[in-house]
């Protein structure tokens, strides 16, 4: 073990750089043409197709993978962007084995699906690699359409309406656009910056004009974009991230998990990334999960995940659980932090106190047993939340209340993604409510 491995607090450095690099490659690196026929031809191209029910964006899986079979991926990409026109990186990242390959007959029958994610992957992969865009813009419209929001579903939306022929401009709060898909999803799952090359290609569809630096309420206004176009479509995500509302929790490197995993992306080497000896991440879900493994693959010593629940209830699909596991992440659940605890000069994090915690009928209630952990990093990953709600929007709980695709409280405002109400967190879901609402603006600008 390196000295740097050893040293207490948060350093950059804890691997050699090579070896830093090494832990980052492609988790899971295309199938060649030969293990792709292979996969393909396990499929049973079911007349009823499970797999393609669970797929949130519907896409026609069998016809794709015989597509495949058949020597025609680019073909098969094509049946995959009619649905969904970010299928590269959904093939990257969707959790196909809770949706599509959880569903698979031949999950069911030998515990061992058709790899649907991987195939997906390959298609795409060689049919954006030979240029081009597969699909061709109808004939202008003359309409004008504010998407606000470069994530999933804002681009998603946009694909599609100008596929239709609007003019469309997408406004971003951040320097680059792809939301969560640029800056939220751990950098080995997306590796050589496939989420901007992905957006490069998506845009070559044309009239589509993205405008990065403009945040809703702060150089924007829903009134605005109302009065200057003939539509609006929000794909704001959730912006804040919540408080652990405990003691301690100001405490110098305790900071949300969604910065670090930005942090990360955004870094040309990755060794430069600070990260502690002794690591807690709070919370159950793929942030967690993404936040610690990648603690450990920067060298860190101890990487523990605390979640407030059983297991069976984390966010976080078991492969995903399974996969931190095999990377040295220790769970804990059951338990919830009461107590942030700081020392030294220098007001950093030393030790997290956690309370054990039991589920009755009136919900988790806190124990009197506590325990602790050394830590001098902690991540907060317990969720996020809808932030500066324009004036004159329903919500429905903590989100944009909308009904059927996308329909908010406000005429010409149309809302998808995190920031509204709906399906699972997922960028594939994301995608199927922007282009559900594109469709269905379009269906009302044209009458």
């Amino acid at each position: 073990m390196s000295h740097s491995q050893l040293t207490p607090g948060v350093v950059p450095g804890r691997l050699p750089a090579a070896a830093i690099a090494e832990n980052f490659r492609d988790i899971a690196p295309r199938l060649d043409a030969y293990e792709a026929r292979v996969a393909a031809d396990r499929c049973y191209f079911c007349h009823d197709a499970p797999c393609i029910t669970a797929c949130p964006t519907a896409i026609d899986i069998p016809l794709f993978i015989r597509q495949i079979a058949t020597g025609t991926p680019e073909a098969a990409a094509r049946t995959i962007w009619e649905q969904n026109i970010l299928g590269g990186m959904c093939a990257r990242v969707c959790p196909t084995e809770t949706l599509c390959e959880q569903a698979c007959v031949r999950e069911a029958a030998e515990g061992r699906p058709v790899e649907i994610g991987r195939l997906q992957r390959y298609a795409t992969d060689i049919a954006m690699a030979q240029g081009g865009h597969p699909f061709r813009r109808a004939a202008p419209t003359g309409k004008r359409i504010a998407v606000v929001g470069a994530g999933p579903a804002g681009l998603a939306c946009a694909h599609r309406l100008a596929m239709h022929g609007h003019d469309v401009t997408v406004f971003d709060a951040r320097d680059k656009p792809g939301g969560l898909n640029e800056y939220g999803i751990a950098a080995y799952k997306t590796p050589d910056d496939f989420a901007q090359a992905e957006i490069d290609w998506l845009l070559g569809i044309g009239g589509i004009r993205i405008e990065t630096g403009r945040a809703l309420g702060r150089d924007l206004t829903l009134h605005g974009l109302r009065q200057g176009f003939d539509a609006v479509f929000l794909g704001v995500g959730l912006a804040g991230v919540n408080a652990l509302r405990t003691e301690g929790e100001s405490a110098a490197h305790v900071e949300d998990a969604v910065d670090f995993i930005a942090r990360l992306r955004q870094a040309p080497d990755k060794s430069t990334v600070p990260v502690g000896r002794e690591v807690v991440v709070i919370g159950g879900g793929m942030t967690a999960v993404d936040a610690a493994v990648q603690s450990r693959l920067l060298g860190a010593e101890h990487v523990t995940i605390v979640y407030r629940r059983a297991r069976e209830k984390m966010g976080a699909s078991t492969h995903e659980q399974d996969h931190a596991a095999s990377k040295g992440v220790r769970i804990l659940t059951g338990a919830a932090p009461v107590r942030v605890i700081a020392g030294g000069a220098d007001g950093a994090v030393r030790e997290v106190e956690f309370a054990y915690t039991e589920e009755g009928p009136e919900g988790l209630r806190l124990t009197d047993t506590r325990f602790r952990l050394p830590a001098d990093q902690v991540f907060k990953a317990i969720g996020q939340r809808l932030e500066g709600v324009p004036e004159g929007l329903a919500l429905r709980g903590a989100k944009i209340a909308v009904t059927g695709p996308g329909r908010t409280s406000l005429p010409g405002v149309w809302a998808g993604g995190d920031c509204a109400t709906g399906g699972e967190d997922l960028t594939v879901t994301a995608v199927a409510e922007g282009r559900d609402a594109a469709e269905d603006i379009h269906r009302t600008l044209m009458g």
